[in-house]
Protein backbone atom coordinates (compact mmCIF):
# COMPACT_ATOMS: atom_id res chain seq x y z
CA UNK A 1 0.00 0.00 0.00
CA UNK A 2 1.46 3.09 -0.84
CA UNK A 3 -0.41 6.94 -0.13
CA UNK A 4 1.05 10.51 0.26
CA UNK A 5 2.14 12.56 3.52
CA UNK A 6 1.84 16.05 3.87
CA UNK A 7 2.69 17.70 7.59
CA UNK A 8 -0.15 20.56 7.64
CA UNK A 9 -1.30 22.67 10.58
CA UNK A 10 -4.61 21.72 11.33
CA UNK A 11 -5.44 25.50 12.76
CA UNK A 12 -4.68 27.12 9.38
CA UNK A 13 -1.14 28.80 9.03
CA UNK A 14 -0.35 29.08 12.56
CA UNK A 15 0.13 25.89 14.84
CA UNK A 16 2.27 23.26 15.00
CA UNK A 17 2.59 21.26 12.15
CA UNK A 18 1.29 17.61 11.96
CA UNK A 19 1.57 14.54 10.03
CA UNK A 20 -1.17 14.10 7.16
CA UNK A 21 -2.41 11.50 5.18
CA UNK A 22 -4.17 10.68 2.38
CA UNK A 23 -4.25 7.09 0.07
CA UNK A 24 -5.40 8.54 -2.74
CA UNK A 25 -4.30 11.78 -4.19
CA UNK A 26 -8.52 13.02 -4.59
CA UNK A 27 -9.19 12.42 -1.12
CA UNK A 28 -8.57 14.78 1.39
CA UNK A 29 -5.82 15.35 4.09
CA UNK A 30 -6.60 13.80 7.88
CA UNK A 31 -4.03 13.76 10.59
CA UNK A 32 -2.54 10.61 10.81
CA UNK A 33 -4.18 9.67 13.93
CA UNK A 34 -7.49 9.27 11.92
CA UNK A 35 -5.57 5.84 10.78
CA UNK A 36 -4.78 3.80 13.55
CA UNK A 37 -3.71 1.03 11.56
CA UNK A 38 -1.29 3.09 9.35
CA UNK A 39 -0.18 4.92 13.20
CA UNK A 40 2.97 4.47 15.17
CA UNK A 41 3.19 5.79 18.63
CA UNK A 42 4.84 8.60 18.64
CA UNK A 43 8.38 8.89 20.32
CA UNK A 44 8.42 10.47 23.47
CA UNK A 45 10.39 13.58 23.53
CA UNK A 46 8.66 17.26 24.61
CA UNK A 47 7.36 19.63 21.52
CA UNK A 48 8.53 16.35 19.25
CA UNK A 49 7.12 16.17 15.80
CA UNK A 50 3.74 14.73 16.16
CA UNK A 51 3.77 11.87 13.46
CA UNK A 52 7.32 11.50 13.07
CA UNK A 53 7.87 8.00 13.74
CA UNK A 54 4.98 7.38 11.47
CA UNK A 55 6.51 9.14 8.64
CA UNK A 56 9.36 7.07 8.99
CA UNK A 57 7.47 3.60 8.76
CA UNK A 58 5.47 4.71 5.94
CA UNK A 59 8.74 6.59 4.18
CA UNK A 60 9.79 2.88 4.07
CA UNK A 61 6.51 1.18 2.71
CA UNK A 62 6.71 3.33 -0.32
CA UNK A 63 4.34 6.76 0.83
CA UNK A 64 5.21 9.67 -0.84
CA UNK A 65 5.99 12.76 1.13
CA UNK A 66 4.70 15.66 -0.70
CA UNK A 67 6.08 19.26 0.20
CA UNK A 68 3.88 21.31 2.59
CA UNK A 69 2.45 24.56 -0.01
CA UNK A 70 2.89 27.90 1.31
CA UNK A 71 -0.32 29.19 3.18
CA UNK A 72 -2.02 26.16 2.75
CA UNK A 73 -4.71 24.86 5.34
CA UNK A 74 -7.12 22.09 6.11
CA UNK A 75 -10.72 22.74 5.18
Amino acid sequence: MSGQMCWLSSSGNEGQLILHLRERSFEPWLPYTAYPQLMVADYPIANGSKGFSTCQKLRQAGWMLIPTAKNRSIK
